[in-house]
């Protein structure tokens, strides 16, 4: 199961209630650099702002594909290990927002990984080093080491 920590909802559906959890100033700047790097073609400068603006931890030479995108409220809750690639319009969550329920959960990627295309990581979720994640899988569990994960729901062959 994932580990993700779930914060106690004031009223129906906490998407309504979303600057209760984060601050406004916060969410306009993280969307603004986030927006940026999903276009900006440096890898390297993505990288500086990832790791510099948005306080996510990522490894050297770790490259984030076209169109990338990692959690607008909790960035700094995402850690990419070293010599990693995250593929083409990938997403990285680190909240859930339910109809009754609001979830948080860190993201740890292993070292040389490989993330797919069009890829969905939830909260919550460890991925190993040398795992490949085939495109399109929505990851929603743990991928151990050494894994060749892809599909939704997700499955997992050890190599």
């Amino acid at each position: 199961m994932r580990n993700v920590k779930k914060i106690a909802v004031l009223g129906k559906n906490p998407l309504w209630h979303m600057y209760r959890y984060v601050k406004k100033v916060k969410i306009f700047k993280q969307t603004i650099v986030i927006e940026l790097c999903r276009f900006v073609p440096s890898v390297r400068l993505k990288h500086f702002l990832y790791r510099h603006v948005l306080h996510m931890k990522v490894g050297a030479n770790t490259a984030f594909a076209y169109k990338v995108i990692p959690d607008i409220l909790y960035p700094e809750y995402i850690t990419i290990g070293k010599n990693c690639v995250v593929g083409y319009n990938t997403t990285i969550l680190t909240h859930e927002f339910l109809v009754d329920e609001f979830r948080t959960g860190k993201v740890i990627i292993g070292n040389d990984t490989l993330i797919g295309a069009n890829c969905t990581i939830l909260p919550g979720v460890v991925i190993g080093s040398n795992v490949k994640v085939g495109a399109g899988a929505v990851v929603s569990k743990d991928i151990p080491d050494n894994a060749f994960a892809y599909g939704n729901p997700l499955h997992i062959v050890k190599q």
